[in-house]
């Protein structure tokens, strides 16, 4: 499931920030870069200071992802993206720095004297992140519909598929929202927290009986001294910053979308 919903956000954040996806497939994507683009991910300012110094013609970078290496059968070199990964950790921030919130129609062909009806949809993807002696990740991509109220899962593989645009279309015409975007967003922060409970805690468990067992061995080192000394005291912190269970839930992007259902 997660490769998927990381190679539609992407497709995504590529397209949205006009850089050419010029080869791939549902698996791993190569894109060509902008100026702009380049100069945020590419961490190259020594070339880009030459170039800009003697005036000479940019030549932006070419990147290629992958998103799944396990069904990727072609052959292709490139830089594997998974949750948790440098690059994906870097574009999220990216995106942050950029504004993550956006609004898009999709685009509909009318025949001459029809008129079309776009409802409005708030669209949210979360990252949560299970942090103890390791971390684990999943995003979560939600859609609530502002007339009705129904929630979809999974919503960014639905505008995957859609034709999206900054612009409405001709002839058309958008819902006013019923319910309102901060509204639907106490919404699906709730059905966040609902599916973050329902979350299996063995990795807690386990993660605090390690601690309790580290920690006994820790105090077994200091047994009978009345006042323990400074690197008792840090020694127990940093295990507590190591072993401590935490669960962190972050908006990466979101969006209101008029789309035909």
């Amino acid at each position: 499931m997660y490769p998927q919903q990381i190679h539609g956000y992407l497709r995504q954040f590529f397209n949205e920030n006009n850089c050419p996806i010029v080869n791939g497939n549902e698996h791993y994507m190569t894109v060509q870069l902008t100026v702009e683009m380049d100069k945020k991910i590419m961490n190259r300012p020594f070339y880009w200071r030459y170039i800009e110094s003697v005036n000479e013609t940019p030549n932006p970078a070419q990147i290629t992802l992958i998103t799944n290496i396990q069904q990727l059968n072609e052959g292709v070199k490139g830089e594997v993206v998974h949750l948790g990964s440098p690059r994906l950790h870097q574009l999220f921030q990216v995106t942050k720095d950029m504004g993550s919130y956006v609004k898009m129609y999709e685009q509909l062909q009318t025949r001459q004297g029809e008129q079309a009806v776009l409802t409005p949809w708030l669209s949210v993807n979360y990252k949560i992140s299970f942090r103890s002696q390791q971390t684990k990740e999943a995003l979560h991509s939600l859609g609530i519909n502002l007339m009705t109220g129904a929630v979809f899962q999974e919503f960014q593989g639905k505008l995957n598929n859609l034709n999206l645009a900054m612009e409405p279309p001709e002839n058309v015409f958008n819902l006013p929202y019923i319910i309102t975007p901060v509204r639907a967003l106490d919404r699906l922060d709730a059905v966040i927290d609902r599916i973050v409970g329902e979350e299996d805690r063995n990795w807690a468990v386990e993660s605090k009986k390690r601690w309790q067992k580290d920690q006994a061995v820790l105090d077994y080192f200091y047994e009978g001294q009345d006042v323990k000394p400074e690197c008792y005291e840090i020694e127990k912190q940093a295990m507590e910053e190591r072993f401590k269970p935490r669960i962190t839930i972050e908006i990466v992007n979101g969006g209101l979308f008029y789309l035909r259902n």
